[in-house]
């Protein structure tokens, strides 16, 4: 049986991994749109690379979920 302090540990590594991935993505996104209004010809690399990065980043919370998971089941 999990105690009460180990799912606040899960919870908050699950928060601060989904607040991590938002922060990227709003950075990933937002560079990603000054880049196409300063050469919109680029626009097609430029989504392809954005969305390269926002998989990526969106794969943290998943990672900590399955984590947090384990760690939960010990």
């Amino acid at each position: 049986m999990v105690g009460s302090v180990g799912l606040l540990a899960a919870a908050i590594a699950i928060g601060l991994a989904a607040l991590g991935a938002g922060i990227g993505n709003g950075m990933i996104v937002s560079k990603t749109v000054e880049g196409i209004a300063r050469q919109p010809e680029a626009r097609g690399v430029l989504q392809t690379t954005m969305f390269i990065g926002v998989a990526l980043v969106e794969a943290l919370p998943i990672i900590a979920v399955v984590v947090a998971f384990i760690v939960l089941n010990k």
